[in-house]
């Protein structure tokens, strides 16, 4: 894989992040939140897709009502035991208010940021601060990863196949990673339960990185309407479990069904590098995309 961007760099730590990552679990349990806990989730872009995967993993898994907002839509008025927020600046401005709301109602917070001392890391009842996987592109990857795969992990899930199985995809060839979706005209990603946080991140990746169309869906919501754009020369990738007949109803419509049975954090990092071939061919530079910053700050 090709190290000339800081994108394709960042991609590359991945595995080494997630595994490294759960080996801090035992010092920051106490601010995360706790079996049957009423918790919600606070992000923007990236960090709320990475907020519905958790909220959706943490109620598949048993461990209480789990709700993923972005942040300048909560309804954090419903009351909640716990926030988890999410901002790898440290500096949104949505974020950031929420912060303030969270402090005058004493309910308790953990924020994950990658920059220290920064507005939500220094007034957030507590911090999770990752700098190791802070970025230099303005599209995120290893941060957000990580801090779902550390997520998962505080839920007692084990991340060393997803990370053994992301290594293999890094070192797969090109060609056979992703090489004849390079060339597609669409694409639509699907999920189910926690994997729709996966999709929707997958296609923000895409949209950030190549300018390219893409859209995604639950995967049982496809056949309600969305599947009338699939044609030939355009793909399907599905993330987890594929419902029933799904698979067959796709390709019926010419357009190609994509799906591996590995850990979806593992089939993410496989769309990273897909974004660095659809923007290598767009002759685009996927570490500054059209019309976005860093950090969204509003005046």
């Amino acid at each position: 894989m090709s190290q000339t961007t800081h994108l394709a760099q960042e991609i590359a730590t991945q595995p080494d992040d997630w595994e490294r990552v759960a080996g801090r679990l035992d010092d920051i349990a106490g601010h995360l939140p706790r079996p049957g806990e009423r918790v919600a989730t606070i992000g923007c872009g990236t960090s709320w897709f990475m907020g519905q995967a958790y909220a959706a993993r943490r109620e598949e898994l048993g461990q209480g009502l789990t709700d993923a907002y972005a942040a300048s839509e909560h309804r954090l008025a419903r009351g909640y035991d716990r926030v988890v927020l999410i901002s790898r600046s440290g500096t949104t401005t949505e974020v950031m208010a929420v912060v303030e709301e969270l402090r005058a109602a004493g309910t308790p917070h953990v924020s994950f940021v990658a920059t220290s001392g920064t507005p939500v890391a220094e007034r957030s009842d507590a911090t999770v601060l990752l700098d190791d996987v802070d970025e230099q592109s303005v599209v995120q990857t290893r941060f957000a990863t990580t801090t779902l795969a550390l997520l998962r992990a505080s839920l007692g899930e084990d991340l060393g196949a997803a990370a053994e199985q992301a290594r293999a995809v890094l070192a797969e060839d090109a060609d056979t990673a992703y090489g004849p979706l390079v060339g597609a005209e669409q694409v639509t990603f699907l999920g189910r339960g926690w994997t729709n946080g996966i999709a929707n991140e997958a296609a923000l990746k895409l949209r950030e990185s190549a300018q390219f169309w893409s859209e995604s869906y639950p995967a049982m919501e496809y056949r309600h309407g969305p599947i009338s754009i699939a044609a030939p020369g355009r793909v399907v990738w599905a993330f987890g479990e594929v419902p029933e007949g799904l698979r067959e109803q796709v390709a019926a419509t010419g357009a190609r069904f994509e799906h591996r049975d590995i850990d979806p954090l593992a089939d993410l990092v496989r769309l990273h590098r897909l974004c660095l071939g659809k923007a290598d061919a767009a002759g685009l530079d996927p570490d500054a995309p059209r019309n976005l910053t860093r950090s969204i700050v509003l005046t």
